[in-house]
């Protein structure tokens, strides 16, 4: 008989069916386990923007000239973050923000099930960027001398306070496509390079562009925070009333 190869990657519909069974296996994942999970998505999240933060910040003469070479090497590295995620098989807030409701559309999970995730995912995120931030970044000093901690400072105060909040959320949106698409596609590979590099594309084009993730922000804006960034929620609030808004609705 001939040899028929088989297909590097999954059809559509296949993607989609995976999908759904992701979510059903998730809702029936004890919520310690899924917190626990979700802690561990927030810091390979957070070693992405570090990295991130570390390259664009040592790049201040780099920044002055071309700072659109800076944003987009900024982002080339900042996909290894997600990959860690996926390849690990932790719980990111924006990829169950995909398949969740998916499963709740064919009907596979109870209704409840999708708020009880997100709630719980996004507080062991948030745990997790938190604990990145504080212990493994400020603690550790890896990044508290100049030009480093002023581009901490600066990028927490520009994420926290410069757009409107409908620019907030079209940001939000922008990013989480792209989140989605990244997903989507490493669940369509069938192997480890090709989940690798269909999920750096789209994660690499979110981050040089400018889009908003939440969970990236629960790093870096918090990280801004204990270096000194005025970007305290009081005053924030009072100067700022957007600028708790964008900290929270990415």
């Amino acid at each position: 008989m001939p040899y028929t190869p088989t297909p590097s990657t999954l059809k559509p519909a296949e993607v989609a069916v995976a999908m759904v069974e992701a979510a059903v296996l998730k809702h029936k994942t004890r919520l310690d386990m899924i917190f626990f999970k979700a802690f561990l998505a927030g810091v390979m999240l957070s070693f992405g923007g570090l990295l991130s933060e570390v390259l664009q910040g040592g790049a201040a003469g780099l920044n002055a000239s071309n700072p659109g070479i800076v944003k987009v090497l900024g982002g080339f590295v900042f996909p290894v973050g997600l990959v860690m995620i996926v390849l690990q098989g932790q719980e990111l807030l924006t990829s169950n923000m995909m398949v969740f409701p998916m499963a709740l559309m064919k009907r596979a999970i109870p209704w409840w099930s999708l708020p009880l995730n997100w709630f719980v995912v996004t507080f062991g995120n948030l745990a997790g960027s938190l604990f990145f931030g504080a212990i493994l970044v400020k603690y550790s000093g890896v990044v508290s001398t100049a030009p480093y901690n002023e581009f901490v400072q600066a990028f927490a105060i520009k994420k926290a306070g410069e757009p409107e909040w409908h620019q907030i959320f079209l940001r939000g949106i922008g990013c989480n496509w792209l989140v989605s698409v990244a997903v989507w596609q490493a669940a369509g590979s069938r192997e480890t390079v090709s989940k690798i590099y269909a999920i750096w594309i789209p994660i690499w084009i979110f981050v040089a562009c400018g889009f908003d993730h939440v969970v990236a922000n629960m790093f870096s804006v918090p990280l801004g925070i204990m270096f000194h960034a005025d970007v305290r929620p009081p005053a924030a609030c009072t100067r700022h009333p957007r600028a708790w808004v964008r900290t929270h609705s990415n």
